[in-house]
């Protein structure tokens, strides 16, 4: 593929994107939404972070794999789940991921 054929693939995927945001407002546009679909949309959020989370941290490339990521992921939310600080937790999971791979 040529440099202008990539370019031409990107801008080409920022206009679809760009479509399909601009389509939900044209079509709803002013209109009252039901009640339930407001908890719908405040539940896609986290659903897609823990979706983004997973992957990353049980992939290895094109396999799935456990890794220090996982043991480091796995330190950060035992320390949430106990009630730890947020910046801990991160500051931990780091500290963990960094020691497992320079084993």
């Amino acid at each position: 593929m040529s440099s202008g054929q990539i370019w031409a693939v990107i801008g080409l995927c920022a206009l679809v994107t760009a479509v399909i945001k601009g389509a939900g407002p044209v079509a709803l546009g002013g209109r009252e939404l039901p009640g339930w679909f407001g908890g719908v949309i405040q539940l896609v959020a986290p659903a897609l972070l823990a979706a983004l989370v997973c992957v990353a941290v049980f992939s290895d490339g094109d396999e799935w794999a456990v890794g220090p990521d996982t043991v480091g992921v796995a330190a950060a939310g035992a320390l949430l789940w106990r009630g730890a600080n947020i910046v801990l937790a991160v500051v931990v999971a780091a500290g963990v991921t960094a020691a497992l791979r320079a084993l």
